[in-house]
């Protein structure tokens, strides 16, 4: 049953494999080239609880701007931050400017799993990942679609995360020795194309005659999760200081909350949790409206509010253009808020 499960796989990826910018054709060994591992790792730290469809014109921005690793190294927190604003999970970006560096004084990728995971930021799926799909090595690559589709196809019902012990030993007993590639990535695209969340598209799968969760009648209920607890909703102020046609930009503490990242003054309610910080500045405050924004652990309600130019702006920043505030990086959050003022002018 094992060598069926990787052949049948194997075969429907051939002739179904997305063609995605940071992959190889079906069935080729990793290029000889030193960007090689650079894409996968960038495209699998990209993809980190983001899709396909946001990563691609991040994945294609950043290889173009910075088409090796050792070019990334060489940039500053700053530019790598901008370019990341947009695409959330800003420890990411964090952790890709250190691990960047790291490699380039290593003088490359190191090419097993184990010396992988030596690199900053990255776990135990990104080390497989790359280890697998960058350098052919055989790792057990697990990720959610894998995890769902693994779950599936062995009826493993014990609820998350405690299923996933079984999950992962499932999976390696699954992971053919040759093209485990090509293997993690068929997983990841069954998982993504149909062995879907909800409504499953058993008919289309390569191992519905195998699947125990199928022929068990249930297998959208699989992989069993624990219920959602909601969401807290927390409120905070962001100000809008403007001179000369500039508004007063300041660069977040480099940990917590967005750090390192360029926005608006606000009243500390990454801090705080429930908004209560105070203005960073007084003088005549003119509300301007609110937007909202769900971050992974909360819903955040941001009221905007204008205040007369201070003769020391708060915190630590610098006057940016109006006509070029698309081009200063500003997470998703403050670019909203930033849309709000600027309309309201």
């Amino acid at each position: 049953m094992t060598a069926s499960i990787s052949d049948l796989l194997l075969q429907w990826y051939d002739s179904h494999a997305r063609a995605l910018p940071w992959r190889n054709p079906p069935g080729a060994p990793p290029p000889d080239d030193p960007a090689w591992p650079y894409r996968v790792w960038l495209s699998e730290v990209m993809l980190q609880q983001t899709t396909v469809a946001a990563v691609k014109p991040y994945f294609e921005k950043f290889t173009a701007r910075w088409p090796s690793v050792f070019d990334l190294a060489q940039a500053s927190d700053d530019e790598v931050m901008a370019a990341w604003a947009g695409l959330g999970y800003y420890s990411r970006a964090r952790n890709l400017v250190k691990c960047a560096r790291e490699v380039a004084r290593r003088g490359g990728f190191p090419d097993t799993e184990a010396d992988l995971r030596e690199l900053p930021g990255l776990g135990a799926y990104t080390a497989a990942a790359i280890a697998a799909i960058g350098f052919d090595r055989r790792a057990v690559v697990v990720d959610a679609n894998v995890e769902r589709v693994v779950a599936r196809l062995f009826a493993i019902d014990a609820p998350l995360p405690a299923a996933r012990k079984s999950i992962r030993e499932r999976a390696g007993e699954i992971t053919p020795e040759r093209r485990a590639g090509d293997f993690a990535q068929a997983m990841m695209d069954l998982g993504s194309q149909v062995c879907t969340t909800k409504a499953p598209r058993c008919l289309l799968c390569p191992l519905s005659a195998l699947c125990e969760g199928r022929k068990a009648g249930e297998p959208e209920r699989l992989p069993v999760k624990p219920p959602k607890k909601a969401k807290p909703e927390r409120l905070g102020t962001a100000y809008w200081i403007e001179r000369d046609e500039r508004v007063w930009i300041v660069t977040r503490p480099g940990e917590g909350m967005l750090g390192g990242m360029r926005a608006l003054p606000d009243d500390g309610w990454s801090a705080q949790g429930d908004g209560s910080g105070s203005a960073p500045v007084s003088g005549d405050a003119q509300a301007l409206g609110a937007v909202r924004h769900s971050f992974t652990h909360a819903h955040l309600t941001l009221s905007v509010v204008r205040i007369a130019t201070p003769d020391t702006p708060p915190g630590e920043g610098e006057w940016w253009p109006l006509d070029r505030i698309e081009d200063a990086g500003l997470p998703t959050l403050f670019a909203k808020a930033a849309r709000l003022a600027l309309a309201e002018r």
